[in-house]
């Protein structure tokens, strides 16, 4: 991966680790329903990429379903799910997404897997595991939320890079698109008090809502779209890694979050296995990479 693109990566993951402590306050602590939440995100980012929404990419029924995963589906699932788990367990489940989407883009994209770069992702899973493990880990019914919202994010990354040439914010405005469509009616049916709720949290939660739609959704998922459809969705997916150290890095400067002997180790293996995933490991990766250049 070239340093630019890995420093836009980085930036990226700041990015989503920000978010990830928003959410989890506007969701757990200003009583923002998530679903509401997530409707409102999605529309603000529907308005803003509309120019791009035509002429719809083909087959249509790959975008729409595409939309579905990665809007209605990962993002709704992820919000809902905070309601039953703690930040740092979110943080340990979220990770399953990196050996799925190493899976399925093996299964479905015949990317190949070489030795240096699954040690890197086996160090970095390995590493962000012991920084935030837990004694009394338990399987919720949050975590299996937050599975099946990996699962859909993985699964809609991997179905991306089958769509061939389409402009990130295109994509984008299907996924915001199909988000709002899909969320609504439910945040309707089951959140009747939601804009109340929002409202009493004040200028903060609209504050945040911006913040979600414009630099989380519009800047940085844009800029992971474009890098899916540059390198291989495992190598991608393997360095979002980074965001959970980040968001522990954040809740250490922001809330005062202790920092011991674990997390160093832990951050130390992980960032290991994140610099072996960035170097090029190999002629084919590279090749394609410049390819699309």
């Amino acid at each position: 991966m070239k340093p630019a693109h890995f420093l836009l990566m980085l930036l990226i993951c700041v990015v989503w680790a920000s978010n990830n402590v928003l959410s989890k306050v506007l969701v757990s602590h200003w009583h923002v329903p998530p679903l509401f939440y997530t409707a409102v995100r999605f529309g603000i980012v529907a308005l803003c990429t509309l120019p791009w929404l035509l002429p719809m990419p083909r087959p249509a029924w790959r975008i729409m379903v595409l939309g579905l995963l990665m809007g209605g589906g990962s993002f709704a699932l992820m919000f809902i799910a905070l309601n039953w788990v703690s930040a740092s367990e979110a943080a340990i489940v979220v990770q399953a997404s990196v050996p799925m989407t190493t899976l399925l883009s093996i299964v479905m994209l015949g990317e190949r897997i070489r030795w240096r770069r699954t040690l890197g992702i086996a160090l970095a899973l390995g590493g962000v595991v012991i920084v935030m493990y837990q004694p009394g880990f338990t399987i919720s019914m949050g975590m299996l939320l937050l599975l099946a919202s990996a699962f859909c994010g993985s699964l809609g990354a991997v179905m991306m890079k089958q769509m061939g040439s389409i402009a990130p914010l295109q994509f984008q405005a299907w996924v915001a698109l199909m988000g709002v469509v899909v969320i609504t009616p439910f945040s309707l049916a089951f959140e009747p008090h939601a804009l109340a709720s929002t409202m009493a949290a004040g200028w903060p939660a609209l504050a945040a809502l911006l913040y979600s739609a414009l630099i989380t959704s519009i800047f940085a998922h844009t800029a992971y779209y474009f890098l899916i459809g540059r390198y291989e969705a495992n190598l991608v997916s393997a360095l979002t890694l980074m965001t959970p150290l980040i968001t522990l890095g954040l809740g250490s400067v922001l809330i005062d979050d202790p920092i011991g002997a674990k997390i160093l180790i832990g951050t130390a293996i992980a960032l290991s296995g994140v610099l072996i995933i960035a170097l090029r490991t190999g002629k084919a990766p590279v090749a394609e990479a410049e390819e699309h250049s």
